[in-house]
Order: structure tokens, then sequence, then C-alpha cells
């Protein structure tokens, strides 16, 4: 079967015209109605506005702070002086000075070390999957074993910490890792 050549070939008449292209009739008007409507409102506007400037180089301005006095005139030399300063009727200036600023002392207590508790397990295997996971995100956790009236319990726990915010910071940290079952105690 040969190849047609599809390019050379004229467009049949059935087919409906392309919606997406402009007709004759739109590309021989040019400019849209709507178009030239908002150009017309713009010039008018702007010959408007060109107007109120034009009329506005007439009107005389009055200065509001020299026209509620009315200016003295004096033929003394001592005209173009200015006059003395009024006296100040405080005194917190010359006080301001000389002022001093008692500063309290006070001592910051720090409660002790922290720790950060992550878990709590019956089985050592879970302490374990724990700490591993703990791992991953960057830090490392100890598991200690504590004997209570319902046996025994894996603990999975971070520190201690001087401070407590240094303690929150790897708890932000442990939290952008999906571990969010921690939580901050002081160390006993």
């Amino acid at each position: 079967m040969a190849h047609q050549d599809y390019v050379s070939r004229a467009r049949s008449p059935k087919k409906k015209s392309n919606p997406y292209q402009k007709k004759q009739a739109d590309v021989a008007l040019g400019i849209p109605l709507k178009m030239k409507l908002i150009l017309l409102l713009l010039l008018v506007a702007l010959a408007g506005f060109g107007y109120f400037l034009w009329s506005l180089k007439d009107i005389e301005t009055t200065d509001p702070i020299n026209s509620a006095t009315p200016a003295k005139t004096t033929k003394n030399k001592n005209a173009s002086q200015l006059p003395t300063p009024p006296q100040e009727k405080w005194q917190y200036m010359e006080e301001l000075k000389t002022k001093e600023v008692e500063v309290g002392e006070y001592a910051v207590k720090e409660k002790g070390p922290y720790k950060m508790q992550c878990g709590s397990f019956k089985t050592q295997k879970q302490a374990e999957v724990m700490k591993a996971n703990i791992a991953f995100s960057g830090l490392s956790a100890q598991i200690s074993a504590v004997k209570g009236s319902n046996g025994t319990w894996h603990k999975v726990y971070l520190g201690p910490y001087e401070k407590k915010r240094s303690a929150e910071k790897d708890k932000h940290k442990l939290n952008s890792n999906n571990i969010s079952t921690c939580q901050i105690w002081l160390w006993n």
C-alpha cells in the first residue's frame, strides 16, 4: 500500500472550519469594538485629567501657617534675627543625664539533668526496635530493664541532658522522623 501525501492534498469541503483559527471577517476589522471603546474612554479620562491640572495653575495658594497669625513688619535691624527660644518648664532633661538605673541581680536556678523516655516495653525485642528507629534519626538511645510489680519493663531513653532546651531540640528531631512517643523527665 502506498503512502498518501496529506500535505499536498487540498482540504475536504465537507469538514468544518477550525474554531481556533480567526475568520476572514474578524481579521479584516482589525481592533474589536470593546477595545475601541476602552481606548476612547481612556483618552477622554486623560484629557479630563490634563484639563484639571491646567486649571489648577491659576489658583493662588495661601500659607495656612502664616495666614493664622499676621506677619509683623518692623523696621529694626534685628528683624532678620530669630527670637531667643523660651526657657523649658521641665527639668527632666537634666535629670536624665545624671540618672543611674538600678540593676537587679538574680540567678537562674537549674533544676537538674533531664532524660527523654521514648518507650517502655515488656519484651527486649520491642525495645531494640525502638532503639534502632531512634538510631536512624541520628541519636543514640539506651535501654534499661526495670523490675516492677507487673514484671520487667524495658525502657528506651536518651540523656542525660544538662538543659531542657537541648532535650526539646532532640524531641523535635525525633518528631520529624515520626517518633512522637517521647517524654522529657527530670533525671532521678
